[in-house]
């Protein structure tokens, strides 16, 4: 694809800059935005501060975005919405956060300066938060502002050693007929047929991932055994004896084998009981922030007849989120996964950008959507 610039973009909710380094060298960011000082921080020192206005999003207003941007993506605050949260759905404190982006959207509008594209994403969770009504209530607030659009849940597990199913929001004014018309995923498909005729007339069925590609060699993102450290046997037991039989078993086979295998380890509450669960399949499970509604994950090396256990490492979860290894992290470990489990995997974000928003923005002016 030849251009004589780069596509440009404002980054809502930026957290520690997931959705810029996904995107790529190909994008231009023109204003970056998050809440959060940690993450904030975080963002400047990997990138740089000049484009970047912490604090409330409510507090900013449409003079603050430079320009018009191709793009504005919002990685809106997600726990309102999760599966593991109270499900307050877009009334709650923090989802509520995305009403104060979007009368920054609704602004550049009455300035002639909407962005070509939108894209949210979030948790697959919001799909049927309050009955559907607040997927619902996205999509009519994309219709009002002109925009069409449409969703595709996406698993990180596509591309990383990760399990971390997602769902992005892609809103466009001048959808192109250039994109294959995509084969949504059951959750997407019913919430879709679910909206009001009006809507279901602007929806885009946009393109979907395959399911041959993947990456679930959890082992290849560990460090050294030499170089972390380690739970007590005495803890790792306690640990152990919190299995119920089913995961008990997953354990004794991997045991059996006699060869070295890792397992990614949640303690989770089942049924007012807490239960550590573990799997075998090369993926870790969905990253949590360390106050999520799940424990910090561990993980479990079965060798020559043993079980060691210890805790993830920060680095280690950067990995799983697509992150290098030249990526400044903040230096506790707290830290750390409190901004890599908040963020976006960024391979997914690069897959987007190169499937659907990329080829959008190139096409010729005036191209319609494909029905």
């Amino acid at each position: 694809m030849s251009r004589t610039r780069a596509f440009t973009f404002y980054e809502f909710f930026a957290g520690g800059g997931m959705a810029r380094l996904g995107l790529g060298a190909g994008w231009q960011c023109l204003f970056a935005n998050d809440f959060d000082p940690l993450k904030a921080r975080t963002y400047g020192a990997n990138f740089g501060e000049d484009h970047l206005k912490a604090g409330d999003v409510w507090a900013l207003h449409a003079a603050d975005l430079p320009g018009g941007a191709d793009l504005a993506w919002a990685s809106s605050p997600c726990q309102d919405f999760s599966l593991a949260g109270a499900r307050a759905g877009l009334t709650g404190g923090r989802s509520s956060a995305f009403f104060g982006f979007w009368k920054l959207m609704q602004c550049l509008a009455t300035e002639g300066r909407a962005p070509r594209l939108i894209a949210v994403e979030n948790v697959v969770g919001l799909l049927n938060s309050h009955g559907g009504q607040d997927f619902q209530a996205l999509c009519r607030a994309f219709a009002e502002l002109g925009y069409r659009f449409g969703a595709l849940e996406i698993d990180a597990a596509l591309f990383l050693p990760q399990s971390r199913p997602r769902i992005v929001i892609v809103a466009t004014r001048e959808a192109a007929s250039v994109l294959p018309k995509g084969a949504p995923s059951p959750a997407i498909a019913k919430a879709r047929d679910a909206l009001p005729a009006d809507l279901r007339a602007l929806w885009i069925d946009w393109p979907t991932p395959d399911t041959v590609r993947g990456n679930r060699n959890l082992a290849a993102i560990l460090e050294p055994d030499s170089d972390v450290e380690w739970r007590s046997q005495a803890r790792t037991g306690a640990l152990l004896d919190l299995m119920d039989a089913r995961h008990r078993a997953k354990l004794d086979k991997a045991l059996a084998s006699g060869e070295r295998q890792v397992g990614a380890i949640f303690r989770r509450m089942r049924a007012g009981i807490q239960r550590a669960e573990i799997r075998f399949d090369g993926l870790a499970g969905c990253l949590r922030t360390p106050r999520g509604g799940s424990s910090r994950q561990m993980l479990a090396i079965v060798q020559n007849g043993e079980v060691r256990t210890r805790l993830m490492t920060a680095r280690e979860g950067a990995r799983a989120m697509g992150l290098p290894d030249d990526y400044r992290l903040p230096p506790s470990a707290t830290g750390a996964l409190h901004v890599v489990g908040d963020g976006v995997a960024v391979p997914v974000v690069r897959w987007l950008a190169a499937h659907i928003l990329e080829p959008l923005l190139a096409a010729p002016a005036g191209v319609i959507a494909a029905e």
